[in-house]
């Protein structure tokens, strides 16, 4: 019988892209955070003679080979393994390609997980971390899950404390953007001039998160308590690729503002962002009401949206492979 595994989401909260790196990539700090919205990926195995892996997927463009990112990582941890096997994949797709959500990094540890589940063998933490920062630069951080910190070019991942879960809305247009063209795009703005916004991502990452705090609950100092996550955002984050990615799609501009939006100052996100390089725009609000309502106005104008959530790192191991949790 196969094993099924939530393959969660994540948005980044603040993007800082700094200069070109020796080894052709950029140098990144973000905040990551996993969310309830998810897919999901079957895993069948069984030790065979030979290796033989074949994937499927409910969605016609998701690559059915070794150009996807669910078959490198199944691929690679059987070699880890020293183990042959017959694998079978199938990703059941829900969100758009190229959303910034992290979905295709997603489905490679899901994969990865169910394989280990399916073989009663498993990989080490480092060995892990290592297959997927070798696969891609989000991956590793669906291995740690919450509030995560990507430094490098985001494959450095140290987990954050624990957060409460916070209402979210994610709008998907139909827009796929190009994440390496994105990146051409700011080093055409920029002309490789240093970036100020790594050192104020990660001045605002360390007041959030960096001050004593229990029960997910960080003190301001002054009779007033917020989440961590709440903390950060009003230190007035960004998102670099907001800055090339909106000029080349006015479109999802016209989406953050109906998001930041509300019919009252309860009802306004707190924070709203392009996660990643998009096209996906995500809120955050303080009540579920204010998401609902959210949700409402991209609805009236036909954009396609979710009411989600963040989730707290227990919630992600907890729920992932249980199939009757939300």
């Amino acid at each position: 019988m196969p094993t099924r595994v939530r393959s969660h989401t994540k948005i980044n909260l603040g993007l800082a892209i700094g200069p070109l790196r020796t080894d052709g990539f950029h140098q990144l700090t973000t905040l990551y955070q996993t969310l309830a919205l998810h897919e999901w990926v079957a895993i069948e195995a069984r030790e065979t003679p030979r290796t033989h892996i074949t994937l499927s997927s409910t969605h016609p463009r998701v690559p059915t080979d070794a150009g996807n990112t669910a078959w490198r990582m199944v691929e690679r941890c059987l070699k880890s393994l020293a183990i042959e096997a017959e694998v079978h994949i199938h990703i059941e797709k829900q969100l758009p390609m190229q959303g910034g959500l992290g979905a295709g990094s997603a489905n490679a540890v899901a994969a990865l997980i169910g394989l280990e589940q399916q073989l009663g063998r498993r990989l080490s933490g480092p060995e892990r971390l290592r297959l997927a920062s070798e696969i891609g630069s989000d991956v590793p951080l669906f291995l740690i899950g919450g509030a995560v910190l990507g430094v490098g070019r985001g494959e450095e991942v140290f987990p954050l404390p624990e957060t409460a879960a916070i209402p979210c809305v994610i709008a998907l247009p139909e827009i796929g953007v190009s994440t390496p063209q994105a990146y051409r795009d700011w080093d055409s703005l920029t002309l490789k001039a240093p970036s100020a916004t790594i050192a104020k991502l990660s001045r605002s990452i360390a007041v959030a998160f960096g001050e004593p705090y229990s029960s997910g609950v960080f003190s301001l100092g002054e009779g007033l308590a917020e989440d961590p996550l709440l903390a950060l955002v009003r230190t007035g984050i960004e998102n670099d690729f907001e800055s090339v990615v909106f000029p080349q799609h006015p479109f999802l501009g016209d989406i953050k503002r109906i998001l930041v939006g509300g019919p009252s100052p309860e009802d306004e996100a707190v924070y709203v962002s392009l996660s990643g390089s998009g096209s996906a725009v995500y809120g955050l609000y303080r009540t579920e009401t204010g998401a609902q309502a959210a949700f409402g106005r991209l609805e009236r104008l036909g954009i396609a949206g979710l009411v989600t959530s963040t989730l707290p790192r227990r919630e992600y191991w907890s729920t992932m492979m249980l199939a009757d949790a939300v």
